[in-house]
């Protein structure tokens, strides 16, 4: 059996533009590719998923500037194209690429909302593929509201950026009392 050859940023891009138009994916599915340029289908977010990634999406334009977005795809070296639920970069970053395509790196900060149990199966591969390819920062929110700050060298205890999240405990699955770097309202 020959051991399968990942793509490069150019042979996902040629593999994304030809996924992307067809109407299979539209509209129901998010869909990313793996390594290989293969697609893979995400369920739409639920409705408390797509409210936390909002909040957080509008707290990180309000502390950060701007130049948030939610659900652009970004180019992995190592796990393809994936969807973040946010991220952000500086506006310098935004220029000198055709934003109808994905973005040919990965962002200094992406975000994933774990409420949607498909999310939890590969958050660690999703860490390590945006770290790997650049970013400076990867938040991950739990199930239970849970805020958890990624840097180059691991786990951290506070974002690099300095970001607060305040998220309201009644889109998680929480018991007991939240503490001041997870569910706070």
């Amino acid at each position: 059996m020959a051991t399968p050859v990942l793509l490069d940023c150019y042979e996902l891009l040629a593999a994304w533009r030809r996924v992307t138009p067809n109407a299979e994916f539209v509209g129901h599915y998010r869909h990313e590719l793996d390594e290989l340029g293969e697609a893979v289908l995400n369920p739409p977010p639920s409705g408390r998923r797509q409210i936390v990634l909002t909040d957080v999406y509008c707290q990180l334009t309000e502390q950060l500037g701007h130049f948030s977005a939610m659900s652009v795809a970004v180019t992995t070296c190592s796990y393809g194209i994936r969807v973040p639920d946010v991220v952000w970069m500086p506006c310098d970053k935004w220029e000198g690429f055709d934003r109808d395509d994905p973005v040919p790196f990965v962002p200094d900060l992406c975000v994933e909302v774990l409420l949607d149990s498909d999310r939890t199966r590969d958050i660690d591969r999703r860490v390590k593929a945006y770290m790997d390819g650049g970013a400076a920062e990867v938040i991950v929110i739990g199930q239970r509201g849970e805020i958890g700050f990624w840097g180059n060298k691991g786990r951290r205890q506070a974002s690099l950026f300095g970001i607060t999240l305040q998220l309201d405990r009644m889109y998680f699955d929480v018991g007991g009392v939240a503490t001041h770097r997870s569910v706070n309202r």
